[in-house]
């Protein structure tokens, strides 16, 4: 049988009364899966190859659907719950029939219209897709696959007395210090991020910007883009409180001063009492 939660492409074999019957390259009877008829193309010919998801469809038939979900199995996603009765929550994950989440997976009750972070799995008893908020469950700090200083792929979880718990590559758990924060963030939040360092029990500290000499490039960039926008002028300089550029640049105040150093090296800048200013202005 064809993987449940999964993309596949596959071949238009025969178009039937109840829809098409698409096949994968092995041509075992057991693969073939039905595309309904309200999921046809427009305009097709057998044999043409067609993207779809599989997964299962009201009768718990597997089925196959050319729309695109917002989750896939093993996946974490940002999702709204449009439903909840006596059995548990649904959410809208972009198809027809809701993806489910029992009680016990609920980290906190869930309530119609909000939205929650959720881990998308296959339930082994009913081997149908399911879907979990306790995402601690799904993530795994024994052995780390990251390393400092290297680039990645960040999921905001929730906000502590510490900063902003993160999922790590979609595998571990890292937290963002405060103190490392110069921009607004919010549960679901995805955006890459820099690892700091590892620490006792495996703990992941992550950064929002290059550490080191390796931040120096982008934030110049950042500073010069800005200046594009503002007609060549931006009211900040070394003396600037921490505050006003945070606001403006959402960097820290060092990170800004090793920026202006450079572009001024550079001779793409004049600091000035009240600025700096693009020298092609």
């Amino acid at each position: 049988m064809l993987a449940i939660g999964q993309l596949h492409t596959l071949t238009i074999d025969r178009d039937t009364p109840p829809g098409l019957f698409l096949k994968d390259d092995s041509g075992k009877k057991e693969n073939e899966i039905l595309l309904p008829n309200k999921y046809k193309p427009e305009h097709f010919e057998l044999e043409d190859e067609i993207e779809v998801f599989v997964y299962l469809d009201h009768d718990e038939r597997p089925v196959a659907t050319n729309l695109k979900p917002y989750v896939k199995l093993d996946e974490f996603a940002y999702l709204r719950c449009v439903e909840v009765n006596n059995i548990g929550a649904f959410l809208d994950w972009g198809l027809e029939k809701h993806l489910f989440v029992p009680f016990k997976e609920q980290a906190y009750p869930m309530k119609e219209g909000h939205w929650y972070l959720i881990f998308c799995y296959l339930d082994e008893a009913t081997e149908r897709l399911v879907a979990s908020s306790k995402v601690n469950h799904f993530l795994d700090n024994e052995e780390l696959s990251i390393e400092p200083f290297e680039e990645v792929r960040l999921i905001v979880t929730n906000k502590t007395d510490l900063g902003f718990n993160v999922i790590v590559n979609e595998l571990h758990q890292g937290l963002i210090y405060h103190d490392e924060i110069f921009q607004e963030l919010k549960t679901g939040d995805q955006l890459k991020g820099w690892v700091k360092k590892t620490r006792k029990e495996n703990k992941i500290d992550i950064g929002l910007q290059r550490p080191g000499y390796r931040s120096i490039e982008p934030n110049a960039q950042a500073i010069l883009n800005e200046l594009e926008l503002q007609n060549g002028f931006l009211p900040l300089h070394d003396k600037s409180s921490p505050e006003e550029i945070q606001s403006h640049l959402e960097m820290s105040k060092k990170s800004f001063k090793r920026a202006i150093g450079t572009l001024y090296k550079q001779k793409l800048i004049s600091i000035e009492d009240k600025g700096i200013r693009l020298t092609e202005s």
